[in-house]
């Protein structure tokens, strides 16, 4: 028996993490080849974009793919980032959990230290061919240039050639240039696919992409750069017993009572007094002193203790505004009749990570009605293509009653059919993703009770924009008769009579009771006229703003004149009973790229018809509006 334990010993060896990843990758996202290419892609997308940001850059990209020979591709990734310092180029391209952000504890795109350099080992696997990388920082007047390879035993880049070339048409920046077996395919899991998801949750990012010789464009919707995001402290509650005890051998305090407020978030002196005591730890003990034991109690009390959340300024949601550039920029040619309000939600908290929720619902146009609606699934920015079934954003959608608010949905669950696509965007300082390979968040209770109620105040507003579009085809009936049927009906009657006409404005406002607004959009010349027509069919005199939710810049003349202010166009209503308003717009866009809500305050939104309460005013939980400083509910 020894001589086989010693013959078995003899056989154990340690392998690098390259070597490792080098049989398991199908670990990262290679284990097919249309996945390949949009994982090489990925990888070399998040790099990019996250380079520019750290350095508060927009991003512009460029993106090719092109065929070179059955079943080999050349993928060019380039940027206008920072680029990168002549020697840390082998270890950035070269070395896997090489500059990892896995301990950062702040949102990020890259977090594990091994997408590109992973990309760089797949491609030399499946083609036998090296990675090509230029860089130049500003200030610089020429690049590095640097052909390598992964030596995967070693887990270290293997240089075949460096050199320094002219690269003067840009100023800073980096390009890769790697070779792929994979295979390019269409529709959904795609490599337009994924480019085009980016653009909806960048829309500061322009993106210019080249698929063997056709070239398409996604222009950036905005030039803000997201919120800069702050490292963090670990919370207590997210931090596991062996991390603490690592974390105790490892500490310069001199006192257990200072190691808790200097290395965790949240933790004050009165705080970690009261972890000390409910754990029986000796607050002025040394950490490094302290026993199996003492480290267990530490660590329990630590999960007792209120503590506060820890700070959200380590996240970077979109927010519902960019989320709506970004949709509206990408979905046009959809040319959807409603983008619902986004919503992101405020912060909150799984194991001691904070997270947000953001969610975006398009609908109409030409959505096809009779399909599943498409669900855009996004972390950190980064669009999720696979795995949609198992993960937890598709969970949420699932288990809600859509037909509550609009849309079908056979046997009351499951992903609803209608012409719509929900966008789901997760913030956090670390996404629990279900594998290495990114491509589904874990089914987390937090996560999924955060996004649920994030989809259902997103729904709800889609649901008073059905309601109102049933209630105006209603009301279009009425409108015919108001505007045609009755005046005739006066005018004959006075006619066989020989009386004057009657008066007719208390008849039309009672069969109407509304504010009645209708709008309509005709391209013509490079641009549209728009022309918007308000009527007051209420018995009483309404003075109440009325907002166009259109970007003021592209407003090329109106009339009447209106003031400019954040929410695009504000006119200040004073309607008479049967007075009615016509503005007429013309707007300086291409065609399909037209898109305008129409907003109303300070009136019921049960007496509007064509345009939706202003959001912030209307409390959809409650269905009832501040009007004047009084409530007055949905049925009044």
């Amino acid at each position: 028996m020894a001589d086989i334990a010693e013959s078995l010993a003899e056989k154990q060896k340690e392998i690098s993490v390259s070597e490792f990843f080098e049989r398991n990758r199908h670990v990262l996202g290679f284990d097919s080849m249309p996945k390949s290419l949009i994982t090489a892609v990925k990888e070399g997308v998040d790099n990019a974009l996250d380079a520019c940001e750290e350095a508060g850059i927009l991003p512009e990209l460029y993106v090719e793919l092109k065929k070179e020979e059955d079943n080999e591709y050349l993928i060019v990734i380039q940027d206008n980032g920072p680029g990168i310092v002549r020697k840390n180029i082998p270890k950035v391209f070269g070395q896997l959990l090489y500059g990892s952000r896995f301990h950062a504890i702040r949102q990020s795109r890259g977090q594990q230290g091994i997408g590109i350099s992973g990309v760089v080992m797949y491609g030399f696997l499946s083609t036998g061919r090296p990675a090509r990388i230029v860089s130049k920082t500003k200030g610089k007047s020429a690049a590095t240039e640097v052909v390598l390879r992964i030596d995967t035993k070693k887990n270290r880049a293997e240089i075949i050639k460096e050199d320094v070339l002219l690269w003067d048409e840009v100023e800073h920046g980096t390009r890769i240039e790697v070779h792929i077996k994979g295979r390019l395919i269409k529709g959904k899991q795609s490599v337009y696919e994924y480019l085009r998801r980016t653009a909806i949750v960048n829309p500061h990012t322009r993106i210019t992409y080249v698929e063997n010789g056709t070239k398409y464009i996604f222009e950036r919707a905005t030039e803000i750069l997201p919120r800069s995001t702050v490292e963090i402290k670990p919370h207590p509650y997210g931090v596991e017993l062996g991390t603490l005890i690592k974390m105790l051998k490892s500490a310069k305090n001199r006192k257990v009572k200072a190691f808790l407020t200097d290395e965790f978030s949240r933790v004050s002196s009165s705080v970690a007094e009261e972890i000390c005591r409910k754990a029986g730890v000796d607050p002025s003990k040394k950490p490094a002193e302290l026993t199996p034991q003492e480290a267990k109690s530490l660590h329990r009390a630590m999960n007792k203790v209120r503590i506060m959340a820890p700070p959200s300024d380590c996240l970077s949601p979109i927010g519902a505004p960019l989320i709506k550039k970004g949709l509206k920029n990408v979905m046009k040619e959809y040319k959807p009749e409603y983008y619902v309000p986004p919503v992101t939600r405020e912060p909150s908290v799984y194991r001691g990570n904070p997270f947000q929720v953001e969610v975006g619902i398009v609908y109409g146009g030409d959505l096809p009605k009779d399909r599943p609606v498409e669900i855009l699934r996004f972390a950190n920015r980064v669009p999720l293509l696979y795995q949609q079934g198992a993960c937890a954003l598709t969970h949420a959608v699932e288990r809600m009653n859509w037909k509550q608010y609009g849309l079908e949905q056979k046997g009351g669950k499951g992903i609803p059919s209608g012409p719509a696509v929900i966008l789901i965007h997760i913030a956090s300082t670390r996404v629990p993703f279900t594998s290495e390979a990114k491509e589904a968040v874990a089914d987390i209770p937090e996560i999924l009770d955060e996004t649920t109620k994030a989809l259902k105040e997103c729904a709800r507003h889609l649901r008073l924009h059905i309601n109102k579009l049933q209630k105006k085809k209603k009301t279009s009936e009425k409108f015919v008769i108001v505007r045609k049927i009755i005046p005739e009906i006066a005018r004959k009657s006075a006619e066989i009579t020989g009386n004057p006409v009657p008066p007719i404005d208390r008849t039309i406002t009672s069969i109407m009771g509304v504010l009645w607004v209708d709008d309509d959009a005709k391209y013509s010349k490079n641009g549209y006229d728009v022309s918007v027509k308000v009527i007051n069919y209420t018995p009483k005199r309404l003075r109440i703003p009325l907002y166009l939710d259109i970007e003021p810049e592209v407003v090329e003349s109106m009339e009447p004149q209106a003031e400019r202010d954040g929410r695009g166009l504000r006119y200040d209503l004073d309607l008479q009973s049967t007075e009615e308003l016509d503005i007429k717009l013309r707007l300086r866009l291409e065609k399909g790229e037209y898109s305008m809500d129409i907003y109303t305050d300070k009136i019921n939104p049960v007496l509007v018809v064509g345009a939706d309460p202003l959001p912030g005013d209307w409390d959809i939980e409650a269905e009832k509006v501040i009007v004047s400083g009084a409530e007055v509910s949905g049925d009044e």
